[in-house]
């Protein structure tokens, strides 16, 4: 068990539909962190970008995409996280992958598709919530708009990390920093989301805003809108137990089961 977790957080553009362009973009900038991290966390649909043209797009979870993680992982000795489209049972999913250095793979399927874009018409909602023992913390990876829905998110497991991988819009960026900052506070619980910058084929905008809050809801590194970087964040387990033990608010959350 670690007391501390580095986590590393990736705010890039995206290259439209073109897998290859993409994992190429992205092991340069994995490879130009310099400092040990335990995990890293690519946006949303890191190879494609936020599209619904799934059918020529998907991947499998032995195909070149889940292949090049793998590697990744096992080459900077640290956890890499994010969502690409996965084709499997004749069905299309928006899966995060929690790819672990030793090339074991924990799967998420989302499920929030996201209906306003037309994401439930083509891709498979996911039914299962996962959380990962990962160097001894508990972490519960979700994909963009999961954000927007907190009784999928609740803290029922005691897990001390939330994380978010996304392609959120421009228009609605005071949405998501709001529920990121409300997820950490009602989950007592650290919570990064990684979000893209760009324009997309669809004229969609994204600025970013990637961010890291505390159990108190602390931002704990300044946001930087429409930039291309990489933060690096040191979370640690006195700082939950702390507050947890202190504040004791999760002792009195609502009891119920989800359908």
């Amino acid at each position: 068990m670690q007391d501390q977790l580095k986590i590393a957080y990736l705010q890039s553009d995206l290259i439209w539909e073109d897998p290859k362009q993409n994992r190429k973009h992205f092991k340069q900038k994995i490879e130009d962190i310099t400092k040990p991290v335990d995990v890293i966390l690519l946006p949303e649909m890191f190879t494609t970008g936020f599209t619904m043209n799934a059918k020529d797009n998907a991947e499998t979870m032995t195909g070149k995409s889940v292949e090049w993680m793998q590697k990744m992982a096992n080459n900077k000795n640290a956890a890499l996280v994010g969502s690409l489209i996965i084709e499997e049972n004749n069905a299309f999913y928006n899966r995060l992958c929690f790819v672990e250095p030793d090339g074991t793979i924990h799967k998420y399927d989302k499920r929030h598709t996201f209906s306003l874009a037309g994401e439930d018409k083509v891709f498979s909602a996911g039914s299962d919530k996962l959380v990962i023992d990962f160097k001894g913390w508990k972490i519960c990876p979700l994909i963009c708009y999961d954000l927007r829905f907190p009784v999928w998110s609740r803290n029922i497991e005691d897990y001390d990390l939330l994380l978010y991988v996304a392609n959120w819009p421009k228009p609605r960026i005071q949405a998501w920093d709001a529920l990121l900052k409300a997820r950490a506070i009602e989950n007592m619980t650290y919570c990064i989301g990684v979000n893209r910058i760009g324009v997309d084929e669809k004229e969609n905008e994204y600025c970013g805003h990637s961010a890291a809050y505390d159990v108190l809801g602390n931002v704990m590194l300044p946001i930087k809108p429409n930039k291309d970087l990489t933060e690096i964040v040191t979370l640690e387990r006195s700082h939950i137990t702390f507050y947890r033990n202190k504040l004791r608010f999760l002792n009195d959350k609502d009891r119920f089961t989800l359908e």
